[in-house]
């Protein structure tokens, strides 16, 4: 096959992963509950910003950039898992295989960079805090957000489309619980050298690249909260911090302690790191817009405003239905 450079392309994969662990549907009925969540409030948040254009504004344009990669990420997760673990369906076709490896790459590598994006905007926000609406503008803002869109997609792009290239003709089963990279690459029968570079490169683009970002950024802040000589100005600086430290400690901290774990050590299940890996991925999406976006006094109070006004604008239509069935009578 090689010697005539033929490329045998799969049908599709049986997705096996998570398969020996009890109550596994117990486990995905909570990762529905957790996909509602996540659609109701980062659609709520959305919705808020785009639609209130006091809040356009370069700190807001990266928590809404947040909530639409928190929104994508999970859509591309959790319904397929439904459909493999409750329905019973794990076959996926090869091109909704590929598919859904690039959008759940390039949307956890986004996530992973709109963390860093954060970081950087309370690192203008306290250590040139003089100079920082000249600085962190809405155009700044919009360019570097652009940028890591840009940068994301296409060099997920480029490591997906190489699976195009490769030769599928031995086992067509994956373990994992969706069509991860590594697992359907080592299906492949011609050498992976190249793919095995691939896959290990984007390990460190989506963890520790953005993630070495956010601490330089914590660095500079903590230099700059030190110099400071009133305590109550450095306890203000700091509270200002704490929701993106529990965010980026959310998504960064489990992801990074289950790829070293599972390099270095072995589970006794062979299904738990998967287990593990796909709770640590589905529940930020969940968090993120609870922890930090409706924490936020601004967002918050367009939130309570707008379920206030949904809320009398309910009252009053069935004011008006109750009105119509008395005339009727």
């Amino acid at each position: 096959m090689s010697n005539f450079n033929v490329c045998v392309l799969s049908p599709g994969f049986y997705i096996t992963g998570l398969q020996t662990l009890p109550y596994i549907s117990v486990y995905v009925i909570f990762l529905a509950f957790v996909y509602v969540v996540t659609v109701l409030f980062n659609s709520l948040v959305i919705y808020v910003i785009v639609f209130n254009h006091c809040l356009h504004t370069p700190k807001f344009v990266a928590v809404g950039n947040l909530a639409v990669i928190d929104l994508v990420l999970n859509t591309c997760i959790i319904p397929s898992m439904i459909n493999i673990f409750l329905i019973k369906d794990n076959f996926v076709p090869f091109n909704l295989c590929l598919a859904q490896m690039y959008v759940y790459y390039a949307f956890g590598t986004l996530e992973s960079f709109a963390l860093a994006i954060l970081a950087y905007d309370r690192m203008i926000a306290i250590c040139v805090s003089l100079r920082k609406n000249s600085i962190n503008t809405q155009q700044s803002m919009s360019f570097i957000i652009g940028l890591t869109w840009c940068f994301s997609l296409g060099i997920i792009a480029f490591a997906v489309g190489i699976m195009t290239r490769l030769s599928f003709c031995n086992s067509l089963t994956v373990l994992s619980y969706f069509c991860d990279y590594s697992p359907v690459y080592r299906l492949a029968c011609n050498d992976y050298t190249m793919q095995w570079t691939v896959a290990n490169s984007l390990s460190f683009l989506i963890l520790i690249v953005p993630f070495t970002l956010i601490c330089l950024s914590y660095v500079s802040i903590l230099v700059t909260v030190f110099r400071m000589k009133s305590l109550d100005s450095r306890v203000k600086a700091l509270a200002t911090c704490i929701e993106h430290i529990i965010l980026v400690a959310i998504f960064h901290l489990p992801l990074i302690t289950i790829f070293n774990i599972s390099f270095y050590l072995h589970f006794i299940n062979d299904d738990l790191p998967f287990l593990c890996l796909s709770l640590a991925s589905c529940t930020p999406p969940c968090i993120n817009p609870m922890v930090y976006s409706l924490k936020t006094k601004e967002i918050r109070n367009r939130a309570l405003a707008l379920v206030r006004k949904t809320k009398i604008a309910t009252d009053q239509e069935k004011k008006r239905h109750w009105r119509g069935l008395t005339t009727k009578m």
